[in-house]
């Protein structure tokens, strides 16, 4: 049992596809399993890619109802049998790529007598169950607001730049999408010495920030033709590395038409189930790639700290990114700033808010 630590928390729901997340308290698991860590959050992160699964994009969800969310900064309350990595009153980032310790079996959590299905790591739930490799103890003085970011956008952008884009010093680097990934990705390939960083979104608000971050050229595709641009950017020569955020079989097709012989697709959004790229694949065969990425590739517990040490010494500050903060309660309307674009950077929910 575990005595006088919290039992119920507030948490958003996905109860159903396409609908809004339902916020309300839920009940906690009477007990911690092994490898399990009960963590109180203070920010999460909200990523593209929970609004992919609120909107079904890889197809009907068996899981329902369960929570969401895979980046967040907390301090460790109890620990499950097992854990040896971090220990309670610790400050940890959660993650969702694996990093030391158990793979720990998923938590249930009840809801009005029903079972609420979760991962191994869920964070918008301000205490949550987390699986003890999901989990990365940080500084006490880390700023925690801005430590958020280092579960998923900021490892995955530099991770993708560094493990599988390979920026080059002087390569033409294009990037589809400047949100919150999107923004991290230019500043990968600002720090890798990539020549030219093209950033293209149908947001101004977003290309504003993208300028501000490192992007050389920004280009609105709600108003002009981004692969005519690219080249009359570029003088006609074709980009070193196309990335796409978008997910879009269309734009991901003709960012494979429109790279260097020699060049990279580095994919970071999934198309819809159903919804495929066609490509003609004798460019493969001549040194031109394509390939996705697993959230860069990233190993937490080295490479957080190595993130952080990298912006600390190049004095840059993250703070930036984050563009709105809201409570748990505000989720939806979060969300929504996120589909409309009215939101140009990272949306953090700050579980101190009422």
């Amino acid at each position: 049992m575990m005595g006088d630590l919290p039992t119920k928390t507030l948490a958003a729901i996905l109860v159903q596809q396409k609908k809004k997340l339902v916020v309300d308290e839920i009940e906690l698991p009477k007990s911690l399993d092994v490898g399990q860590v009960l963590v109180e959050f203070f920010f999460s992160g909200i990523c593209g890619s929970q609004i992919g699964e609120i909107d079904g994009v890889k197809g009907p969800d068996q899981w329902l109802p369960h929570l969401l969310g895979h980046e967040a900064s907390g301090r460790v309350l109890a620990i499950g049998p097992g854990v040896t990595t971090i220990e309670p009153n610790q400050f940890v980032i959660a993650h969702w790529r694996h990093g030391s310790g158990i793979n720990a079996k998923t938590p249930k959590y009840r809801w009005k007598n029903e079972v609420v299905n979760a991962g191994q790591i869920t964070t918008f739930n301000r205490f949550a169950v987390i699986s003890e490799n999901r989990l990365t103890q940080i500084a006490n003085n880390v700023d925690l607001k801005t430590a958020a970011l280092y579960g998923c956008a900021v490892t995955t952008g530099l991770g993708a730049v560094e493990n599988k884009a390979k920026i080059k010093f002087g390569e033409s680097v294009v990037i589809f999408g400047a949100g919150g990934i999107g923004l991290n990705l230019i500043q990968g390939c600002f720090f890798a010495g990539a020549s030219e960083i093209i950033a293209v979104d149908r947001f101004s608000n977003r290309l504003d920030l993208a300028r501000d971050l490192g992007a050389t050229h920004t280009i609105d595709v709600s108003k002009e033709d981004s692969f005519v641009q690219i080249s009359n950017i570029l003088r006609n020569r074709k980009a070193d590395v196309y990335i796409d955020n978008t997910g879009n079989p269309d734009i991901i097709s003709k960012c494979y038409v429109n790279v260097s012989d020699q060049g990279r697709v580095i994919l970071i959004g999934v198309p819809k189930k159903g919804h495929d790229t066609n490509i003609h694949t004798l460019g493969l065969h001549f040194g031109k790639e394509i390939t996705g990425t697993v959230g860069g590739e990233v190993y937490p517990p080295s490479d957080i700290s190595r993130y952080m040490r990298l912006f600390e010494m190049r004095g840059v500050e993250l703070g930036a990114l984050v563009t709105e903060v809201g409570s748990l309660q505000t989720v939806n309307e979060l969300i929504d700033g996120m589909r409309n674009g009215t939101v140009a950077g990272r949306c953090l929910i700050d579980f101190k808010i009422n």
